[in-house]
């Protein structure tokens, strides 16, 4: 199971990335381009993917980008930074990073070597959200990454301003093709208002949020499922009444992480005839960006209440 700030290094690996990190830092200050590619450029980090797929969008041709996290069947929350992991953040010039505890590696690696010409955006300081924000999948908001790609633009200009014309344009592309997107969240929700859901833990709540869909799963057990707590009885009775009264009209739960209990529920959901919509937390590869990511989810989930519906009045 995990929490939200996911596991800390052991104090060995931990040392050995903070190692790593100085090493690297000194080594590209010592020449002549420091962190920049080979080809002159700009090397971007995203610490998530989705995040990188967007600085590649807006950097196009001249920003190298590349994410720490990219693997859909692994628990992003449980990610361990690695020398490796070190080395990479260590060298870019850009790096994107979601915040609220979710990839706090990135902090300690950055904090290990200081590089005043480290552009640094931190998705939560951002938006500014206190520390406190419960729900940390931040990009599911709808917008959230229209911001993210103008935060981009701005600072690759800064790195590259004879590109900032680029940047800019890209940005203002990137945002004008989520219009797709919006559409889709638009129609359903006037199709379907106040849609009653499930979900196993808020990896999509946001979305959720922005469809009109009234998720009827209490947040405690999210919450529990997502920091890798065992719910109380009381929520676990209360989350099985869904099926089994059949208040909901689809299960939500998250495909890259699961366990007995999310598999109890999944097997409830169709025991009750109730659609079982998978999410990803981190955006799925190949085949996907962004915005294609996002709209596949959407897509789905209005798939399976369409079905739901026509069932009930057969």
């Amino acid at each position: 199971m995990r929490s939200v700030a996911g596991k800390r290094p052991g104090a060995a690996l931990l040392l050995a990335v903070v190692a790593a990190v100085i090493a690297t830092v000194a080594a590209a200050c010592s020449g002549s381009a420091s962190g920049a590619s080979s080809s002159g450029k700009i090397v971007a980090v995203g610490a998530e993917n989705e995040y990188a797929d967007v600085i590649q969008q807006v950097g196009g041709k001249y920003v190298q980008a590349s994410a720490i996290m990219s693997n859909p069947s692994t628990d992003p929350h449980t990610f361990e930074a690695s020398i490796a992991v070190a080395r990479e953040v260590g060298s870019a010039q850009l790096i994107v990073q979601n915040g609220v505890g979710y990839d706090n590696f990135m902090t300690t690696i950055e904090n290990a070597a200081p590089n005043s010409a480290r552009k640094v955006i931190d998705v939560q300081q951002l938006l500014g959200l206190p520390d406190s924000t419960p729900n940390p999948h931040l990009w599911y908001a709808p917008a959230t990454m229209p911001k993210v790609a103008a935060a981009i633009a701005s600072e690759l200009a800064a790195i590259q301003p004879a590109h900032a014309a680029y940047f800019k344009a890209n940005a203002a592309a990137f945002t004008a093709s989520l219009g797709t997107l919006r559409s889709a969240i638009a129609s359903f929700k006037a199709a379907y208002p106040g849609t009653p859901v499930a979900t196993t833990e808020p990896v999509a709540d946001y979305l959720l949020t922005a469809l009109g869909a009234d998720n009827l799963t209490p947040w405690t057990f999210q919450a529990d499922v997502m920091n890798g707590v065992d719910p109380s009885p009381q929520n676990v009775a209360a989350e099985r009444a869904l099926f089994t009264q059949r208040r909901v009209r689809a299960l939500l739960y998250n495909q890259q992480v699961t366990d007995s209990l999310t598999e109890s529920f999944i097997t409830l959901a169709k025991q009750n005839n109730i659609p079982v919509v998978g999410v990803y937390e981190t955006m799925p590869v190949p085949g996907f960006d962004y915005q294609t990511w996002m709209l596949t989810e959407v897509q789905d989930l209005r798939k399976a209440v369409t079905d739901r519906v026509s069932t009930e009045h057969l």
